[in-house]
């Protein structure tokens, strides 16, 4: 297996995982570029319009809505991105991916259900944090400079709390009616479940093949510290829009 035989075979994969990077990172720069309201925790005004208009229970078509707001929340993305980068194993994955879906759904719900009302731009301003904090933790960081490292169950948990709040302060502004309100809220974060689902598992296919790359340590910090600029314009862009609207 040391021919050329093997030599293609290991260029063919080189090539491949060269490729799933690029497309891991120009999916995300695309995004990251793309205005924030438009993606970000949003609502299309097609699907607000409907939403607002609706009474009684509608569990298929708030399902859809939720699996359509994870595909297309790229801040939920970039964070499990960096939650999911360095784990291996699917027992690994699955865990914390179960503890940021506990999170999420349950502010999401509590915030809506019981009214909570939070700043959306401070809120997704924390949700920009909570990427560069994880790109900060991927890169080692606190531990050279604090010489700990953080719960990384506990983080992934309770940034999860704050991903919850900034959909829901969203969905609060769209005065969906309280006939049927808990069941489609419940439809809602099934469908925001089953996206994630989605979502997540292109993202690790695209990522089998480039950590089975040789380049892919080497390129780890590079993608991380890209990851950490987005979560730094993220962060800047909604302050701004918190300091112009206060």
């Amino acid at each position: 297996m040391n021919g050329p035989l093997h030599g293609v075979r290991s260029r063919a994969l080189l090539m491949r995982s060269r490729t799933a990077l690029l497309a891991l990172v120009a999916t995300f720069l695309l995004l990251a570029f793309t205005n924030p309201d438009a993606l970000a925790h949003s609502v299309t005004q097609g699907d607000k319009g409907y939403i607002q208009e609706i009474t009684g229970t509608h569990l298929i078509p708030f399902a859809y809505l939720g699996a359509k707001h994870m595909v297309t929340g790229y801040d939920h993305l970039l964070f499990l991105f960096g939650v999911i980068f360095f784990l291996y194993r699917l027992k690994d994955i699955g865990l914390y991916v179960s503890l940021f879906a506990l999170g999420h759904s349950t502010t999401m719900l509590l915030g809506v259900f019981l009214d909570m009302h939070v700043s959306a731009y401070l809120i997704d301003a924390i949700i920009g944090f909570s990427v560069v904090y994880k790109a900060l933790d991927n890169l080692g960081a606190y531990q050279r400079w604090f010489g700990v490292q953080p719960n990384t169950k506990v983080a992934t948990l309770v940034f999860g709390l704050f991903h919850g709040f900034g959909l829901a302060t969203k969905i609060q502004e769209f005065d969906i009616a309280p006939d049927g309100l808990l069941p489609n809220l419940l439809a809602f974060n099934v469908g925001v479940e089953i996206g994630q689902l989605l979502a997540l598992s292109a993202i690790l296919i695209a990522m089998s093949y480039w950590r089975r790359s040789a380049g892919f340590r080497r390129h780890a910090y590079t993608a991380n510290v890209a990851m950490m600029t987005a979560g730094f314009m993220l962060i800047g862009y909604q302050l701004t829009g918190w300091a112009v609207a206060s």
